[in-house]
C-alpha cells in the first residue's frame, strides 16, 4: 500500500491557491514591515514626553500629531506596533507549544494522562479567562511585555490542546501508523516521525488563532489599565487616549491610528486563519 501524500506537502501546494490567505500574509508581512523599518525611516526619539507642543494636530514635523504629553503619535505607533505583536506572538508561541505537547500525549498514549490532560482543559475552558488574567494582573507590582505574555500564553493553551488531541487520535488509526508500528517504530519515535510532521498543517492554523486570542486578550487588559505602564503599546496608546478624554476632547489623532493598526492587524490574521483552515479542512476544499 502506497503512503498517501503529507498532509503538509499538500499545504505547501495548495497555499497560493487560496487568495484569501496570500491577502491575509500580504497585511501582515506590511504590518512587520512597518515595525522593522518604520525607525530607520521615521525618528522614534520623537516619542519621548514633552518634545512637542502637546495636541499638535496632523501635519508638518508631526504627520499624525501628538499627544496631551508631547509625543509623537508616529514615533509612539512605530515603536508600540512591534510590542503588540511581540506579545501576542510570544503568548501564541507558548500557549500553542504546551497545547501540542498534552495533546499529542492525551491523543496518542491514551489512558490516564488523556482523562487528565481532557479534564484540566475542559474545567478551565469553563472559568473566563479575562477574570483569571485581571486577578493574575492586579496582582503584579510591575508589569512588562514579557511577563504579559506570560499571563496571557497561562490561559491560551486549552483550544490548541483539544484540537490536536482530536487530530492525533484520528492520526494514530491511519495505515500509514499501522504499517510503521509493524516496522517496530513506536512510543516517542513513532509520535515525532509520524504524527508530529502530519499534524503540522494544523498547527500553524491553530497558531494564527492563537496569536489572535492572545492578542485580544492582551488589549483587553490593557484597555483596563492593567498592560506594561513603561513600554508602549497598542493597546496601552488606547488606554492613555481615553484615560485623558481624548474622544471628548476631539483628539482624534490620538486614539485612532492605533485603532486602525489593530484593524489591519486582525483582519490580517482573521483572512490567514480561513485561508489555512480552507487548506487543512478538506470539506471546506470541496466547497470552494
Amino acid at each position: 500500500m502506497s503512503r498517501p501524500a503529507s498532509p503538509f506537502a499538500l499545504a505547501l501546494r495548495g497555499a497560493l491557491r487560496q487568495p484569501m490567505l496570500v491577502a491575509g500574509l500580504v497585511l501582515l508581512g506590511a504590518v512587520v514591515l512597518i515595525a522593522l523599518v518604520g525607525p530607520l525611516l521615521h525618528d522614534t526619539a520623537l516619542a519621548g514626553i514633552g518634545t512637542n507642543r502637546p495636541r499638535r494636530p496632523p501635519g508638518g514635523d508631526n504627520p499624525l500629531g501628538t499627544d496631551a504629553q508631547g509625543r509623537d503619535i508616529l514615533a509612539a505607533l512605530i515603536l508600540a506596533t512591534p510590542q503588540t505583536l511581540k506579545i501576542g506572538l510570544f503568548a501564541g508561541i507558548i500557549g500553542l507549544g504546551v497545547g501540542v505537547l498534552l495533546g499529542l500525549v492525551a491523543g496518542f498514549f491514551r489512558g490516564v494522562a488523556d482523562a487528565v490532560i481532557r479534564t484540566a482543559a475542559d474545567v478551565m475552558m469553563t472559568i473566563p479567562g479575562i477574570a483569571v488574567l485581571v486577578l493574575v494582573a492586579t496582582n503584579v507590582r510591575t508589569m512588562s511585555v514579557a511577563l504579559m505574555a506570560i499571563i496571557v500564553a497561562g490561559l491560551a493553551w486549552m483550544y490548541p490542546t483539544r484540537t490536536i488531541r482530536a487530530q492525533t487520535l484520528s492520526m494514530r488509526e491511519r495505515p500509514y501508523v499501522d504499517i510503521a508500528r509493524i516496522n517496530g517504530i513506536g512510543g516517542i519515535r513513532l509520535v515525532l516521525t509520524e504524527i508530529l510532521p502530519n499534524l503540522l498543517p494544523y498547527i500553524a492554523a491553530s497558531f494564527v488563532t492563537a496569536v489572535s486570542s492572545a492578542m485580544l486578550a492582551t488589549i483587553g487588559l490593557e484597555a483596563l489599565g492593567l498592560g506594561p505602564q513603561n513600554d508602549l503599546t497598542l493597546g496601552m496608546m488606547i488606554y492613555w487616549a481615553q484615560y485623558y478624554g481624548a474622544i471628548l476632547r476631539n483628539i482624534w489623532w490620538w486614539w485612532l491610528p492605533p485603532v486602525v493598526m489593530l484593524a489591519i492587524i486582525f483582519i490580517g490574521l482573521l483572512m490567514t486563519s480561513a485561508g489555512m483552515d480552507r487548506i487543512v479542512n478538506a470539506r471546506l476544499r470541496v466547497e470552494s
